[in-house]
């Protein structure tokens, strides 16, 4: 109805949540159920997900959109399926990433299906998400705080797996963890300051957690960093769980977290402004502020893990680190969206000592191909580091076929490059 607000209109409906990355996903549910709305995340796909997707597509859409719009078909077609206690969430952006179709497409579906009364909540990157805030003042600072918790705790799985002696272990403790930030990040009792100490002290004890797993951490396996369209890069089932075979490879991943994409959309909204004369406005006094609060509260929640995370630091200053050095390829005051930031994203991991980067992408990703263009002279520039772009879709992968000699080829880098690698004191030669 109009004039009301999104609170009144999720009212006694369960809004359900893409697990875009899973633990990004659940965090976000539980931050959702801490004002009062009843969140969930989407069921793991499947092979239904995909035989639902394609009644309503016609193979011109990318793979995310038939992933989350299957999920959420599967919704509807559940056992004691309710429209009248269902809301969905698809967030939507700016620039020319097919992404931006996903919500409009997703309303067309439900029209078709005599399911139009179905909320939509739909956030735009526009103005970096500020919308979120109509739930709650703080809204907008406690997602970030689950959205920072289940990259950290992402990150921690990826440099401790490899390395774990007995399978599985590792696994077993990240869900225990992300237990623990959910249980504190869900709670409706607790006031902002009490809220972050809480969060902060689950990431405490899901470091001594993780440290406690049996482990030989040493410096013969390849790093490899993983760029590309963010769902399918983050999203288990759309690259059939990429990073898995890098580690049975032999690998060890540093794969491109959330946090990343927020800052992007936090870089663009002070971009736009400037371009609209805006500079001097209380509307970029605003974006300013919070983009330093995010800083402060992100460096907070990291500073338990400083050593954990030596040689794995993620970008303080996004446009200094990543849209700066990645400019003479694609300028990202033109080239928008995901593409800048893959290719100024390979130039910092090849920084960082990265032995090779992989693109993990949907078929006919333009993000993707635009990159794949861009990475032959970026390359040739950066020591011959291998690159590779790998694109998913509902029937095949290329990825099993041409892993072992991308994997080769970054385990032959390695003995030749000559951006030195820093690792934590704890790895052993």
């Amino acid at each position: 109805m109009p004039g009301e607000t999104v609170a009144e209109r999720l009212a006694g409906r369960t809004l359900w949540i893409p697990r875009m990355t899973y633990s990004g996903a659940k965090m976000m549910a539980a931050t959702f159920r801490s004002v009062g709305i009843d969140a969930a995340v989407t069921p793991p796909s499947d092979e239904r997900t995909l035989e639902l997707a394609g009644l309503y597509t016609g193979g011109e859409e990318c793979y995310p959109e038939k992933v989350t719009l299957g999920d959420f078909l599967r919704i509807i077609h559940s056992e004691g399926f309710d429209p009248a206690k269902t809301a969905f969430f698809m967030p939507t952006a700016e620039g020319p990433c097919r992404f931006g179709q996903y919500r409009p497409y997703l309303k067309l579906v439900l029209q078709e299906l005599g399911l139009a009364d179905i909320p939509i909540i739909s956030p735009t990157s526009k103005n970096s998400y500020d919308g979120m805030a109509n739930h709650d003042r703080n809204m907008i600072r406690h997602l970030w705080w689950g959205l920072i918790s289940a990259d950290i705790l992402r990150k921690m799985l990826l440099k401790t797996r490899p390395y774990e002696t007995d399978t599985g272990d590792t696994d077993k403790v990240y869900h225990k963890c992300l237990d623990l930030a959910e249980a504190v990040a869900e709670r409706r009792d607790l006031p902002s300051r009490d809220r972050f100490t809480g969060i902060l002290e689950a990431l405490r004890t899901s470091r001594e957690l993780f440290h406690a797993i049996p482990a030989r951490y040493t410096k013969d396996k390849p790093l490899v960093g993983v760029v590309g369209e963010i769902f399918c890069r983050l999203n288990t089932f759309s690259n059939s769980d990429a990073v898995r075979k890098i580690e049975a490879h032999g690998g060890e991943a540093w794969i491109s977290d959330v946090s990343e994409w927020v800052w992007y959309t936090n870089w663009s909204q002070k971009h736009l402004l400037r371009r609209d004369g805006k500079t001097f406005s209380l509307a970029m006094l605003a974006a300013l502020v919070k983009n330093a609060v995010q800083h402060h509260d992100e460096a907070k929640l990291l500073e338990p893990f400083e050593e954990d995370f030596a040689g794995y630091e993620e970008p303080h200053d996004l446009y200094e680190e990543v849209l700066k050095p990645g400019w003479p390829y694609l300028p990202a005051d033109g080239a928008l969206g995901e593409m800048a930031l893959s290719i100024g994203k390979s130039v910092y991991l090849y920084r960082k000592g990265a032995d090779g980067i992989i693109d993990i992408s949907p078929f006919s990703c333009m993000n993707g191909i635009v990159s794949e263009g861009v990475y032959h002279a970026l390359a040739a520039e950066h020591d011959e580091i291998p690159i590779r772009n790998f694109y998913f879709d509902a029937t095949s992968s290329n990825m099993d076929r041409d892993l072992d000699i991308f994997m080769e080829l970054a385990t032959n880098y390695r003995k030749r490059k000559k951006a030195i690698r820093r690792w934590p004191a704890f790895f052993q030669d």
